[in-house]
């Protein structure tokens, strides 16, 4: 998929905000990216133009039927001003894993790498320098089909916009409180629990209302069939020493294939810890934590690269995880991904893609 991608630069370029003062997602960049699908007709009319609203038909395949997937990432800008991303590769494979289970049309993945290379290089002065900010990048697409009916799509938009963001943890990396979630699911095997759809979010809204007003952080999921195998924390994988054995739930088909859990897997093997991805009930979970077997626990994902967890509720039971402090283990991970990604430390596997 060689296509040209033309680019419309603003005549209104906006102010760069406070980096000290940078949230997530409120803020966006001058340009996007943009190109159509149409069968028959396949990609075409890539381009970059100036950021605004778009025109969407009110019978749009994507208002009614939820025919929508994206993907999420970031930019960092290293010591030396240079501009780079993380595995950017494995965000065109997951978001055609997404499109293929949503009967979406699927994107070449070298084309999607050059999409995203383009944007941030034309954006490259919103690339925040400060410590532990980036330019998060959502790539998303949509089903645009003008016309009611239950149908595949034939019709399809492809989008990058870009945002400025600060530190996931402004007030330092401090272990959260979860509760498992024994009512709601999150996906279930067959569904698309694998797929990075909004269905999949929207759904979860819900259980992470209840679990915020009961003062907790996050819900721990539960297989949505048997309800008594883990599987992911809020939106982001999950991870838990016990013992001296790193568990993470394995990939079933109802949980999303993270690209950090994927790194976080590689490194962890690479120093020679013992690392399973498989099932892990909550009752294991409950008599580790009992017995004090259960030594550290973290979520992971893009946003927070990997959040400690310091209290984990069972039920009537609440659980203390290492003091309710950030364990070695996890410390290590951030450490060493975040120094990866703001260039700060030696990336020996290959992910850091250079922005040219």
């Amino acid at each position: 998929m060689d296509m040209e991608i033309k680019i419309t630069k603003t005549a209104n370029p906006k102010a760069k905000p406070d980096p000290d003062t940078l949230g997530f997602g409120q803020i966006f960049t001058d340009h996007m990216f943009m190109m159509e699908y149409d069968e028959g007709k396949g990609w075409h009319d890539a381009r970059i133009v100036p950021f605004g609203e778009i025109s969407v038909h009110p019978a749009s395949t994507v208002f009614h039927y939820g025919a929508e997937i994206f993907e999420g990432l970031k930019a960092y800008r290293t010591p030396e001003g240079n501009i780079q991303m993380f595995r950017p590769i494995e965000n065109a494979r997951r978001m055609n894993n997404s499109a293929e289970r949503m009967c979406l049309p699927t994107i070449d993945e070298d084309f999607f790498v050059k999409a995203l290379d383009t944007l941030v290089s034309l954006e490259r002065d919103w690339v925040p320098s400060a410590p532990n900010t980036s330019l998060y990048l959502r790539p998303f697409m949509f089903g645009n089909d003008p016309f009611l009916g239950v149908h595949t799509v034939k019709s399809a938009v492809f989008m990058i916009i870009a945002s400025p963001v600060g530190s996931y943890y402004k007030e330092g990396l401090n272990p959260v409180s979860i509760m498992v979630e024994t009512e709601d699911v999150r996906a279930v095997r067959g569904g698309t629990g694998y797929a990075k759809c909004g269905g999949n979010y929207g759904a979860s809204f819900r259980a992470g209302k209840k679990a915020e007003e009961k003062g907790y952080s996050q819900v721990l999921w539960l297989d949505g069939v048997e309800r008594k195998y883990v599987e992911e924390v809020g939106a982001m994988n999950v991870m838990f020493m016990i013992g001296d054995e790193v568990v993470t739930p394995a990939l079933t088909g109802s949980i999303l294939p993270g690209i950090t859990r994927k790194s976080c897997i590689e490194l962890l093997k690479s120093r020679g810890y013992n690392v399973s991805e498989r099932l892990l009930s909550v009752d294991e979970l409950k008599a580790a934590c009992a017995s004090g077997a259960l030594r550290e626990a973290w979520g992971c994902g893009t946003a927070a690269v990997v959040s400690p967890i310091g209290h984990l509720v069972i039920g009537d039971d609440v659980y203390t995880i290492n003091n309710n402090e950030i364990g070695k283990v996890t410390q290590e991970l951030y450490d060493t991904l975040t120094g990866i990604q703001w260039g700060t430390e030696k990336d020996e596997f290959g992910w850091v893609y250079k922005v040219k």
